[in-house]
């Protein structure tokens, strides 16, 4: 039997990356949502048993590396109040994933502790497949 390496960290992302640190703990970046595939393809539920939901590329929009642990993290889209959704991957492969900030805003959010060194993948999705919409995602302690 031959064992077969799958390519997920070597995916390219489609926009641009970001590097945090303790010094530098905030960045922001920008792209749009272009929702073809299924984010429940990637995982179904993430760490918290929050599901996974909305649709993005194929390709993670974004990868952030971080240089150092950090205690809390929090990423928010920002669209304008359009429906999306987030999935972070992180280098252990551990999922987190986000939705509505609340219900007047359906952009997404995650809030959460314990982020350990290394490179995240970070898919920005829409809610209904085929949406494309230009956003921000702003992360910060």
């Amino acid at each position: 039997m031959v064992a077969v390496a799958l390519p997920t960290l070597a995916q390219e992302a489609n926009f641009e990356s970001l590097t945090l640190s303790g010094a530098a703990p905030t960045a922001s970046v920008s792209g749009f949502t272009n929702g073809i595939s299924a984010l429940s393809n990637i995982a179904g539920r993430d760490r918290n048993g929050i599901i996974c939901a909305g649709f993005a590329d194929t390709n993670p929009d974004h990868i952030m590396v971080l240089q150092q642990d950090l205690a809390s993290l929090t990423l928010q889209v920002n669209s304008g109040g359009n429906d999306t959704s987030l999935l972070v991957q992180g280098p252990d492969g551990t999922v987190r994933c986000g939705e509505d900030i609340d219900r007047r805003n359906p952009d997404a959010l995650i809030q959460d502790q314990n982020w350990p060194a290394g490179t995240y993948r970070v898919w920005v999705g829409s809610h209904s497949q085929g949406q494309r919409y230009s956003y921000s995602l702003s992360v910060s302690p």
